[in-house]
């Protein structure tokens, strides 16, 4: 689980904000309830290993961040179409930012490919889409963010990455102060979690740690792995628009229901002019995100892995997109 499928939960359960706890409890009870939980959880971290200094480093005088509860218990509920999402975040200007990016990493592109299998289109899709290139990585102190969610929501799943974030200092990859994140605890340019980072950063060069803030080739070779972890299939794209027939049968459609590529064109679907050519039995699904008057397209099994990375189909649609229009 990653942390977009947390943020994207109902919040009927989340406890109100510090200003809520404050028409139960006092200022003061509010602050013992917090330095009590951040005794269980260094004491976690320490029976994991971490070292006292990490641990005391990390939560010593450690206050809930309001900013964080704020923003957690004020999410937008975005109800937008495909049309309007893709005009967000496939604009022009992120395209061309995205083909001026390319130009001089086209060699490491390159290696990246060779190595995991994974080509430039879905990573800088999800490099842009992310932090606009790294440009856009967050400013909160990560562990200052884990810590309050874990104890804002009760959490284990915010807990343990708090645990995390101590465990990368402690094995000397970052210290903490150069965790710097979103207020949801995701880190640098891929905006990892911590335990994501633990299992999936890559240093490129083969010599040193794994960073993901200030070092670009980590971070798209970081990204590669984690597709290639999410059983990336080379050589197969994720989605393609496509032409549907007046009067198609629309509730062919879905991203669970699946057929063979020679069946869809059986069935009237056409695919563009340039489109990769595939196996005729390469299985995939319809989607129309706007319904049978918008936009259509194709969803093959990569497409699934980039969902792994953020489990919305519009997300997914909108990195294809994205990779497409930069790689050409």
């Amino acid at each position: 689980m990653n942390r977009r499928t947390l943020i994207a939960t109902p919040f009927a359960a989340v406890p109100l904000g510090l200003a809520g706890l404050s028409l139960a409890t006092t200022p003061s009870a509010q602050a013992a309830d917090f330095t009590s939980f951040l005794a269980g959880l260094g004491a976690r971290a320490r029976r994991q290993g971490i070292p006292d200094g990490i641990v005391n480093q990390a939560l010593g005088g450690l206050a809930p961040d309001a900013r964080v509860i704020h923003l957690d218990a004020h999410q937008p509920e975005f109800t937008l179409t495909w049309a309007q999402y893709s005009a967000r975040v496939v604009t022009q200007a992120r395209v061309r930012e995205g083909q001026a990016k390319q130009i001089p990493l086209r060699a490491i592109f390159a290696d990246i490919q060779r190595r995991f299998g994974v080509p430039a289109a879905p990573i800088i899709g999800i490099w842009g889409i992310e932090t606009d290139f790294g440009a856009i990585q967050g400013n909160f102190q990560v562990i200052d963010s884990l810590a309050t969610l874990a104890w804002f929501r009760n959490s284990g799943f915010f807990a343990n990455e708090a645990i995390a974030a101590m465990k990368i200092a402690a094995r000397g990859d970052a210290p903490l102060p150069r965790l710097i994140g979103s207020w949801a605890g995701a880190m640098g340019q891929p905006q990892f979690m911590p335990s994501v980072y633990l299992t999936t950063a890559i240093n490129f060069s083969g010599r040193g740690t794994p960073n993901i803030w200030t070092n670009v080739p980590d971070t798209l070779a970081s990204i590669a792995n984690y597709l290639h972890k999410a059983r990336w299939i080379p050589g197969l794209p994720s989605a393609e628009p496509v032409l549907i027939p007046p009067g198609f049968n629309v509730s062919l459609a879905g991203r669970d229901h699946h057929l063979p590529l020679s069946r869809w064109q059986q069935l009237g679907i056409r695919r563009l002019a340039g489109a990769a050519p595939l196996p005729p039995g390469t299985e995939a699904s319809l989607l129309l995100p706007d319904g049978p008057s918008g936009a259509a397209y194709l969803a093959y099994e990569n497409f699934t892995a980039i969902r792994r990375y953020n489990p919305s189909d519009l997300y997914a649609l909108a990195v294809g997109e994205l990779g497409r229009l930069i790689t050409g």
